[in-house]
């Protein structure tokens, strides 16, 4: 065994470790392995960024791009939303967003596909109040069905052709795969929809798993001190034996648009001070009330759960207008006569 051979397995190794934890993005991960490799002699130095110019990485990056136009022309979910309604019968739901996932799988690239039906179909499914596990999984497999048709649907589709072209000097075309892929996907679509849903287990059928995740506990608010809030002139460490009868955390304190360093516990609370809290929602609104705040963008103290209130969870796609800015340059309250209660990220 020579050195690059067991310095390329270590690598290797530590590699998909690295992506198996989770906790780096994969892009970061993958460029690091690929840094390390080349300063330590690995791999050479020309050879490090040739696979970028590889005529495969410029056809799945072409897909990709074209993937996203069509995401974001909003054409895809507009006709996702008219065929596939809340009301129909598990079957034909099934049957419907599996063809259509077949169909645009073949058309694009399939993971995007994929991502562009996942949320109509979980909209779906909570209107019709059924698990979204009956359809997801119909769905995913219905994509990689029709990602078989065509040469773009499926990167190793681009992968083969490329290789065929290299080897032979004619690479497949873009209907190609459909002679035997279109046999293969309506098949496999029609098994999936009259047969395949079945086979779930029983326990799965029953368990909402998108219900679970609309308990919403574990979310990050600010509330504001106000003029004859307890707390004013006193630290807010006061604060923390009523934060624990209502189960929330009291993480800092905001002054003028700056966070306090640390938890702030022996600072001096005043008027207009901005209090940093986590909790379940319904235990944060209590220990606001009680604790005589007021949430951020509100005039007055109200309860979130009022009878002339909702409350909505939702969650900010990759590229959305919203991503980065901060919530006061949102202006929620002003422009939707919304609030703003908390985020949740990753968990917390």
């Amino acid at each position: 065994v020579t050195y690059q051979q067991s310095g390329l397995f270590i690598v290797l190794g530590l590699l998909f470790v690295m992506l198996v934890w989770g906790r780096i993005r994969y892009d970061l991960v993958a460029f690091a392995a690929l840094t390390i490799a080349v300063l330590s002699g690995l791999v050479d130095t020309e050879a490090a960024f040739a696979g970028f110019g590889h005529p495969a990485t410029v056809i799945v990056a072409m897909v990709l791009v074209v993937s996203r136009g069509l995401a974001n022309s909003g054409a895809v979910e507009l006709i996702a939303r008219f065929v596939v309604r809340g009301g129909a019968a598990l079957s034909t739901h099934i049957s419907l967003i599996s063809v259509i996932g077949a169909a645009l799988s073949a058309l694009m690239n399939n993971v995007a596909a994929l991502a562009l039906l996942m949320p109509v179909d979980m909209e779906a499914a909570n209107r019709a109040k059924r698990s979204p596990s009956l359809t997801l999984m119909p769905l995913s497999f219905a994509t990689i069905l029709g990602g078989m048709v065509t040469l773009i649907g499926t990167p190793p589709n681009i992968v083969v052709a490329t290789y065929r072209g290299e080897a032979l000097g004619e690479a497949f075309t873009m209907f190609d795969f459909a002679a035997v892929g279109i046999v293969v996907a309506v098949v496999g679509v029609v098994f999936v929809s009259l047969v395949g849903w079945r086979l779930l287990p029983a326990e799965r059928r029953r368990h909402n798993t998108r219900q679970e995740l609309q308990d919403l506990t574990g979310y990050v608010a600010e509330a504001r001190v106000t003029e004859d809030a307890a707390v004013v002139g006193n630290v807010l460490d006061q604060l923390y034996p009523l934060a624990e009868e209502y189960d929330v955390a009291v993480l800092g304190l905001i002054r003028a648009g700056r966070r306090m360093s640390g938890f702030a516990r022996g600072r001096v609370v005043r008027a207009g001070d901005f209090v940093v809290i986590q909790g379940g929602v319904e235990s944060m609104d209590k220990f606001i009330g009680a604790a005589g705040l007021e949430y951020a963008s509100a005039q007055k103290s109200a309860g979130v759960l009022a009878d002339n209130q909702i409350l909505v969870e939702v969650v900010v796609p990759d590229g959305a207008r919203i991503q980065g800015r901060s919530a006061m340059s949102l202006r929620l309250a002003a422009r939707h006569n919304s609030m703003l209660l908390g985020v949740s990220r990753q968990g917390r």
